[in-house]
């Protein structure tokens, strides 16, 4: 898989996302950094934690990308994600994008960040206070009981 879309357990170094879509024909690099919020509907979170079919995942991440280069054919994206425990303020997902110009940028990473939501199959579960859930999708529509997404949720 590309070096440009990638599912890690390990901290995510911004810089590094970064400099792999840094350019000389980029007028513009937008960076998008998803961190771990501490209340979420009223709840306190304690921690995360992220869960990936990764060959899956690091896919659908190069899909957006595929689909970022077909809307904006300026654009170069690398986007990192990550899995296991998360604490509060801890970057779960960085997104680059450099193009020529910055509107263009801006545009390409806000759909990243959404495609991401629809159709990367990453999983959490949420530690709060007073309790835990699996979230199934990331677009928080759906629970994972057992804590993985049964077949139907991965090819739906």
């Amino acid at each position: 898989m590309s070096n440009y879309f990638r599912i890690t357990d390990q901290f995510i170094s911004v810089e590094n996302v970064v400099n792999k879509v840094v350019r000389p024909e980029s007028g513009a690099v937008n960076t998008f950094i998803g961190t771990v919020r501490e209340f979420t509907k009223g709840k306190r979170t304690l921690y995360l934690h992220y869960d990936a079919y990764v060959p899956m995942a690091e896919k659908k991440l190069a899909q957006i990308g595929d689909e970022i280069q077909g809307k904006w054919p300026d654009a170069l994206v690398a986007i990192t994600h990550r899995i296991g425990e998360l604490h509060i303020s801890d970057i779960a997902v960085v997104i680059a994008v450099s193009t020529p110009h910055r509107a263009d940028s801006y545009d390409a990473s806000r759909y990243a960040i959404e495609r991401i939501k629809e159709i990367v199959p990453i999983w959490k579960k949420e530690h709060w206070e007073d309790g835990e859930s699996w979230i199934g999708n990331q677009l928080e529509t759906k629970s994972y009981p057992t804590g993985k997404p049964e077949e139907e949720d991965l090819y739906g």
